[in-house]
């Protein structure tokens, strides 16, 4: 499986770094200790502008000359379209209209920087750019975390970061959680309060950047919230059936096969989701991560099936579509968030709120 980091040929290196692990095929630098913003722009190879140059297209041009007519190509500007190019390499990332506004990759580092109110406090663990660098990430762990339990069972808060150059997109800002035991995705949002935040490439856009580090002060109100949440779950009892029936309905594809679940008509499933089901219950059973005091039978374990499954066991095409899945509003997040409703359902109203789904 490809992994779509930029190479960039001028310095013979992979646009990634991480933080002691190795990710994305092994490719990147690996760095020992968390850099400061100045210093994982370099590692990243983030440390180009990109600049909106005029756009040009071939025409056709006649020339009088004395002797006679000549026609000659002509260069012709193209009215209110730009192409976005990098300052250090000159290749195009995308066209873009008049109104586009760029953010350049210094600018969401600062917007990391300033969420804790200077570098001191942010922890950057991986930084990168996708193709020729149109596509950029950054992940950063905040400094405290969600406890669980008798505090073994600890979840780190990280907040994910991503913008385009090409023209395609919105600079997005989200809230993850992620368990140390496991390196689960939790990724979820309570029902009214979500844990990302779009911005788009217009005019505002610098603006509505510092608009978005406000708003993800309400990590730290969320992740509260959820610490909460997972204790509490952490403490209802859970059988192996209500895990499977739970696990069921989180990874139900459509209507169709909602209905059938509701009909009991199980060898009218699809094969494909029958084996999806069946890993993920495995999973439930099955993992190391399970069989902890929070986990093992309760309904917090079963919630981390979900995500674990997503995590651990389904395969992507590519590292970067496994991002889109978890991080950026995929299947993975949407199913993860449909397994903590149903948690939520099942903590208030019992065995009941599964059979009403």
């Amino acid at each position: 499986m490809g992994h779509n980091l930029n190479f960039n040929k001028q310095t013979g290196r992979y646009s990634f770094f991480s933080v002691q692990q190795k990710a994305w095929h092994g490719v990147g630098q690996i760095v020992e200790q968390f850099p400061t913003s100045e210093e994982a722009i370099k590692y990243s190879g983030l440390n180009y502008a990109v600049i909106k140059t005029p756009l040009y297209t071939k025409g056709s041009g006649i020339i009088h000359t004395a002797e006679n007519i000549e026609i000659r190509d002509a260069e012709i500007e193209v009215p209110d379209y730009f192409a976005n190019t990098r300052s250090d390499n000159n290749t195009v990332l995308g066209i873009v209209g008049k109104d586009y506004h760029i953010v350049q990759n210094r600018e969401a580092f600062a917007f990391f920087d300033a969420i804790v109110g200077g570098g001191d406090g942010i922890l950057y663990e991986t930084a990168g750019a996708l193709g020729n660098g149109e596509r950029i990430f950054i992940t950063a762990k905040l400094p405290d975390y969600i406890r669980v339990g008798n505090g073994d069972d600890v979840t780190e808060k990280y907040i994910f970061l991503t913008t385009s150059h090409d023209g395609s997109g919105s600079i997005t800002a989200a809230f993850t959680p992620i368990r140390i035991v496991c390196q689960n995705t939790l990724n979820a949002s309570l029902r009214n309060m979500s844990n990302v935040v779009r911005i788009k490439h217009t005019a505002g856009a610098k603006q509505r950047l510092e608009d978005a580090r406000k708003v993800m002060g309400l990590a730290n109100m969320l992740s509260k919230q959820l610490e909460g949440i997972f204790n509490a779950w952490s403490k209802v009892s859970v059988t192996d059936h209500e895990v499977k029936k739970l696990i069921q309905l989180a990874l139900c594809p459509n209507k169709e096969t909602l209905d059938l679940l509701k009909k009991g008509a199980d060898d009218e499933l699809s094969t494909v989701y029958k084996n999806t089901v069946d890993d993920a219950f495995l999973y439930a059973m099955m993992s190391d991560t399970q069989q902890m005091e929070t986990t093992k039978g309760t309904l917090f374990g079963a919630y981390n099936a979900v995500t674990g499954y997503y995590q651990n066991l389904r395969s992507y095409k590519n590292g970067e579509a496994k991002l889109q899945s978890i991080v950026m509003g995929g299947t993975a997040q949407a199913k993860t968030q449909r397994a903590f409703e149903l948690c939520a359902d099942f903590a208030r109203s019992g065995a009941d709120a599964l059979l009403m789904n």
